[in-house]
């Protein structure tokens, strides 16, 4: 290998190492903007960050929103119809975007991966239907290569595996090891900071066994560099502009 080719493959090694950034509920601390709005996720493709996260929750009457509460102003939406749920306003005068609209314009920039959070429901029942119903609309608007799917619930992570194999899946709860999510065939971990700094061995765990690795919510910048050095592949933050170039 001559000079040349040393210096390419190190500069290739070291920037495929750098910790890719992802906007936590899109890129939503700049103005006129909100947490999982349509304008937040498109602060995030502005941004060119590696990924724009979102929550999703079921209505009653079974609709698919972005929302990240249980609660919206007054309404469960659980036990709410869309009807009532689609009167509320963001607080930056948006309205409650749908999975539907929310993935349509997040294909608009296919260099943005979409960080797709479903919610825990009440029941296992409840989990199952909105699993098939996500992985629906993102097959029909054929995203599959641009979403990754991230849940609290086990339960969620495993029907998505069962239901499309190839589907990118990352567990948050942070109660299992890497060596407990390979056995369940589940991609890789999201796990609070904290649940990393008492497990210090699992990031490089992952690693070695090829899962994704990802931390949140991680707002402070000393903390990322020591999740950074630990050789993190994702973070997921409310400052992805501060943090993007560090």
């Amino acid at each position: 290998m001559n000079k040349l080719s040393a210096m390419l493959l190190f500069a290739t090694a070291v920037f495929s190492a750098q910790t890719k950034i992802i906007a936590h509920r899109g890129f939503w601390k700049t103005e006129n903007s909100a947490q999982n709005s349509i304008s937040s996720l498109q602060n995030a493709q502005e941004l060119k960050v590696y990924g724009s996260e979102f929550d999703v929750r079921m209505t009653k009457d079974g609709k698919l929103i972005i929302n990240h509460d249980e609660k919206f102003n007054s309404l469960e939406i659980s036990e709410s119809d869309w009807s009532e749920v689609k009167k509320q306003k963001l607080q930056n005068g948006e309205k409650i975007p749908t999975l539907k609209q929310y993935l349509k314009h997040g294909g608009k920039d296919s260099s943005v991966k979409l960080i797709i959070e479903l919610k825990p429901a009440k029941t296992l029942d409840l989990e199952i239907e909105m699993v098939e119903k996500a992985l629906k609309e993102v097959k029909r608007l054929e995203l599959f290569g641009q979403c990754e799917f991230i849940s609290f619930s086990l339960n969620i992570c495993k029907e998505i595996k069962k239901r499309n194999g190839e589907a990118v899946v990352q567990y948050l709860n942070g109660d299992l090891s890497p060596q407990e999510l390979v056995k369940l065939d589940i991609d890789g971990f999201g796990y609070h900071y904290k649940v990393l700094q008492k497990n210090p061995t699992w990031i490089q765990e992952a690693q070695n066994l090829g899962l994704i690795t990802n931390s949140w919510t991680v707002n402070d910048i000393n903390i990322f560099l020591e999740l950074k050095n630990s050789g993190i592949g994702h973070i997921t933050t409310d400052i992805p502009h501060l943090l993007k170039n560090n």
